[in-house]
């Protein structure tokens, strides 16, 4: 089995460094980048598993750099930043990072943190599907490429949109429950009584569906979560 590729893209070369020093450690292949636009040249040049940037950075910072990579790619990102306000944090999140880790950070905390996510990512990358693209009834999923279509129409998907997605129909006709989707797209314990999966699912309901309220992709199987179907409702 392959080691898993990691790009660090830190302006402060010491904790680049340091953090390509344990990363390889625990047995990870580590490139680094000092900004950037160097970043982004290395991860055209290369595939990789994870990225880890920081935000504040000369000639392109961290959020630049992770709205490029989410053109071409889902690879997990990880946000690192001196800041500690909650409203960076969020803004960070939305422009499709995956995780936030604030400076001085415990080098523990982030292999931690690495190995969650990278977990998750390769578990939903397996292909369970056999097939790269999957395509019926005016919808269109490139799982290679991350690319979700309606009616020939590309629909743009947040991170975790796309996650449940493609979780749901490589399997399609399986049934998961909240706390399992939870679980695999956020890689960490479901406690119950969280809107996060149901407000995701709307989303891409919206996105998805000719009519949200009477969905015929992603159904709700009462009492046991979620499935996506390509069935009409007389085969069942």
């Amino acid at each position: 089995m392959r080691k898993s590729n990691i790009l660090v893209v830190e302006d402060e070369r010491e904790i680049g460094l340091l953090l390509k020093k344990y990363l390889e450690v625990e047995g990870y292949e580590v490139v680094c980048a000092e900004d950037g636009e160097q970043g982004l040249k290395y991860f055209n040049e290369t595939i990789f598993d994870l990225v880890i940037t920081d935000i504040m950075m000369p000639i392109m910072d961290g959020i630049d750099l992770c709205k490029h990579i989410r053109k071409v790619s889902n690879v997990p990102v990880i946000f690192l930043t001196a800041k500690d306000e909650e409203v960076d944090k969020l803004i960070g999140l939305m422009q499709g990072a995956d995780d936030y880790i604030t400076k001085p950070f415990s080098i523990k905390e982030v292999v931690a943190r690495v190995k969650a996510i990278l977990r998750r990512y390769l578990e939903l990358s397996q292909g369970i599907i056999p097939v790269a693209v999957l395509e019926a009834k005016g919808i269109f999923i490139d799982f290679t490429n991350s690319i979700v279509k309606k009616n020939d129409e590309e629909l743009t998907l947040r991170t975790k949109e796309y996650e449940i997605l493609r979780l749901l129909a490589q399997q399609p006709e399986k049934v998961f429950s909240k706390g399992q989707i939870f679980e695999k797209v956020w890689g960490s314990a479901y406690l119950g009584d969280d809107n996060t999966v149901m407000v995701h699912i709307r989303r891409i309901r919206n996105k998805l569906e000719d009519d949200p309220n009477e969905p015929k992709f992603i159904k709700t199987v009462w009492g046991l979560g979620y499935k996506f179907t390509l069935k009409d409702e007389t085969d069942e």
